[in-house]
């Protein structure tokens, strides 16, 4: 099961471990655009709008949660750099203890506050009893969510990104199965698709953990391994906490952005979710990237080998600016009919929907090309060990740029979705611009280290 990758071509090492994490990714953007796709069919604009704002809630938190555990994947990358046996166990184990622990306590607060999350997202008072619903179907399933996500790092911290592609395989499947029994034949609503999700997520949590016990020798973990260890458990927080935190922060940016739009009427905030799962999906390449730099340059890291831990991050930016340039220039002319999948046009409400999504998807899909040059470069500074520093150029995005440009473009276009788009796109050319800066001038001057035991 375990990878290394401190040897051999540095673009086929990336090409190796971003495929299948891309087709994961893939997978797992399906779960949203799938409830959207489907509920589309057999029910109003309020549903859809009460499943594209309770998806945005969730993708929030489940975001992260992936972001600290990004410190599990680095910690136990470096320590596969390093060959080092026992702390792979050590990591691994505490790993699993600390974020049950973790998802027990945010599903109790959570569902304490169902309530208030639904109105602090100004969610338009026909969508209001079909968010809570799927809220609290969703917030019990937080333990399954969780930990489909933290075996994923620790796989792809051990290198295999082919294994937990699988698991997602499996859920996908499920849950469009699930989605057209609850939302179509039972007509369940924003419930049924919350119910798809949670049950689908948890078939893929039971197939993880068999595998898992029957590859319980190659991993080389023992019950000792899950006793609390603080300098483990220290050491993997203080590379996902920023990371998380940063996470969070953009993910409440988009939130704020949703609530911008809702305020604007149903058929903005039905236009502005359904962009958001485009989106989603069109960022898979700059999103496989980070999570590519990150695992790639921990172990090369760990191995003491920085160059090649820097040449991982030149490949993946190159690639991510690629993509995201051809992409942007295509939704300039397809943007309408992308949009169109997901409403029905021939209704008033759906044609307006059509047409304000578009307007915001050709402004906004630049981001997928500055996104993926700072995205790239978040998983250098986390193999690093220097996560603060992507949580420090994305704050200042969001406070300078993403928040304030929505707002006033808000304001000054009433009309029209596209200076939104454009505005929000603008943060993440922010971010690239401080990217390159921090690189240059920080981490280019001190030689990167693996983080101690």
């Amino acid at each position: 099961m375990e990878k290394n990758f401190t040897t051999g071509s540095v673009l086929k090492g990336i090409l190796f471990f971003s495929l299948p994490y891309l087709l994961s990714y893939f997978l797992q953007t399906l779960y949203g655009m799938a409830d959207l796709f489907i509920i589309g069919q057999f029910a109003d604009v309020s549903a859809t709008t009460a499943v594209s704002i309770g998806s945005q809630v969730m993708h929030l938190i489940t975001v992260m949660l992936v972001g600290l555990a990004m410190g599990s994947t680095v910690s136990i990358g470096q320590a596969v750099g390093r060959n080092d046996k026992k702390s792979i166990s050590e990591n691994i184990g505490n790993t699993v203890t600390l974020f049950m622990i973790i998802s027990l306590i945010l599903t109790g607060v959570l569902l304490i506050f169902v309530n208030p999350v639904v109105s602090f997202m100004s969610t338009p008072p026909e969508a209001v009893s079909g968010t809570v619903d799927y809220l609290t179907i969703c917030f019990m399933g937080i333990p399954f969510i969780t930990a489909y996500n933290i075996i994923s790092s620790i796989f792809r911290g051990m290198g295999d990104s082919k294994t937990p592609m699988y698991f997602i395989a499996v859920a996908c499947i499920i849950n469009i199965g699930l989605d057209y029994l609850f939302m179509g034949a039972f007509q369940m609503g924003a419930s049924g698709a919350a119910l798809g999700t949670v049950l689908s997520q948890a078939c893929s949590v039971l197939i993880s953990l068999i595998i898992i016990l029957k590859r319980k020798n190659e991993m080389g973990v023992n019950k000792e391994a899950f006793k609390p260890n603080r300098i483990v458990m220290k050491k993997i927080l203080n590379v996902g906490i920023p990371i998380a935190l940063q996470d969070g922060f953009i993910q409440i940016s988009f939130l704020i952005i949703t609530i911008i739009a809702n305020s604007r009427g149903l058929n903005d905030a039905a236009a502005v979710g359904i962009v958001e799962k485009i989106i989603s999906f069109l960022f898979l390449v700059p999103s496989s990237m980070l999570s590519t730099v990150s695992a790639l340059g921990a172990q090369n890291i760990g191995a003491g080998k920085q160059e090649r831990a820097k040449q991982t991050l030149r490949y993946a930016t190159i690639i991510t600016v690629c993509f995201g340039l051809i992409v942007a220039v295509l939704m300039q002319f397809f943007a309408q009919p992308v949009v169109a999948l997901f409403t029905d046009g021939t209704t008033a409400d759906g044609a307006k929907t059509i047409l304000l999504g578009e307007q915001y998807l050709r402004g906004y899909v630049w981001d997928c090309m500055f996104a993926g040059i700072h995205f790239s470069f978040s998983g250098y500074f986390c193999a690093c060990g220097k996560s603060m520093l992507s949580f420090i150029h994305n704050i200042l995005a969001i406070l300078l740029v993403r928040v304030p440009g929505v707002y006033l473009t808000s304001l000054l276009f009433p009309e029209t979705l596209f200076p939104m788009g454009l505005a929000t796109a603008a943060g993440s050319l922010l971010s690239a611009v401080v990217c390159v800066i921090f690189f240059k001038t920080i981490l280019n001057r001190n030689t990167p280290v693996a983080l101690k035991n």
